[in-house]
C-alpha cells in the first residue's frame, strides 16, 4: 500500500551561530508516516522549529538533509506547484493579497488554473462564520480573525489532500475557533483531508486530533494516539512536560 506522506530524516540546521545552544541543528532526523487520512497535532516547547517544519513541508523553505514523500513522490522529482495543490500551508499570521475578499478567494484558481467554486467558497465561509462578509469588502480592511478564516478558507478551496496549519486559531475568538475545528473535523471525515496542526492549546489537541507529534531537543521525541499521549497509564504528557 502507497504511504500517504512521509518524512525521512529531515534536518534542519541553524541559520545563525548562538554559544549558548549545544546542538548544530535547530531540528534532526525527523522521520515520520501517514499511512491513512490523519488528524495530527504538532507539539512541543516554543524554539523547537515546529513553525520551520511546517514550512519545509510546504516547500516554503528548504530542508538541508532528508527527503518527504506523497504518494510515492519526492519532493525532489514533484513539481512545486502541484505539491502545493495537494499539500496546503495556512500561517499564523495571515497575509491578505491586495483587492477585495473575492480576488483573495479567486487567488488559488487562477495560480492553478482551476475554475472558481463559488458554491463551495460560500460554503466554507459561512462555516468558519464568515457568511455575513460582503465579498467586494477590501482584504486589508478585515480583522485579524476574519483575515485568518478568509486566508483558511482559501488554501481549501484546493481541496488540498493534506492541510499544514501554524497555529491558526491563535487570534480567534471562541466561537470561530470552534467553527474552525468542526469544519476541520468535517473536512477529514466526508473528504478524507489529513492535517497537521502547530497548535500550544492542549485541550485542543485533545479534541480534535487522533495523533501527537511532539518535538523537544531537536528531535521527534514522540509519536503517539492522542489518549495514550494524555491519560495513558503513564501519560507522555506528564513525562515531558510542556
Amino acid at each position: 500500500m502507497t504511504v500517504l506522506f512521509e518524512l525521512k530524516n529531515v534536518t534542519k540546521d541553524h541559520w545563525d551561530t548562538d554559544e549558548t545552544n549545544n546542538r548544530p541543528f535547530l531540528f534532526a532526523n525527523i522521520s515520520a508516516k501517514i499511512d491513512q487520512p490523519e488528524r495530527i497535532a504538532l507539539l512541543g516547547k516554543s524554539g523547537q522549529g515546529k513553525s520551520t517544519l511546517l514550512r519545509i513541508l510546504a516547500q516554503l523553505e528548504p530542508m538541508d538533509k532528508g527527503e518527504v514523500w506523497f504518494n510515492a513522490h519526492s519532493t525532489k522529482k514533484m513539481d512545486t506547484r502541484t505539491w502545493r495543490m495537494n499539500i496546503a500551508y495556512v500561517a499564523q499570521q495571515s497575509i491578505m493579497l491586495p483587492g477585495t475578499i473575492l480576488d483573495n478567494l479567486h487567488t488559488v484558481s487562477r495560480i492553478h488554473n482551476r475554475a472558481f467554486d463559488e458554491r463551495f467558497a460560500k460554503e466554507l465561509m459561512e462555516a468558519v462564520g464568515l457568511g455575513y462578509l460582503d465579498w467586494g469588502k477590501q482584504a486589508t480592511d478585515l480583522s485579524g480573525g476574519e483575515k485568518q478564516r478568509v486566508a483558511l478558507v482559501r488554501s481549501l478551496l484546493l481541496r488540498p489532500s493534506i492541510l499544514l496549519l501554524d497555529e491558526i486559531t491563535a487570534s480567534l475568538d471562541q466561537q470561530s475557533k470552534e467553527n474552525v475545528e468542526l469544519l476541520l473535523k468535517k473536512l477529514h471525515r466526508e473528504e478524507g483531508t489529513s492535517f497537521i496542526l502547530v497548535t500550544h492549546d492542549t485541550e485542543q489537541a485533545k479534541k480534535l486530533c487522533d495523533r501527537i507529534w511532539y518535538m523537544k531537543d531537536g528531535i521527534l521525541a514522540v509519536d503517539s494516539k492522542t489518549e495514550e499521549f494524555f491519560e495513558g497509564p503513564t501519560p507522555v504528557f506528564d513525562q515531558v512536560m510542556l
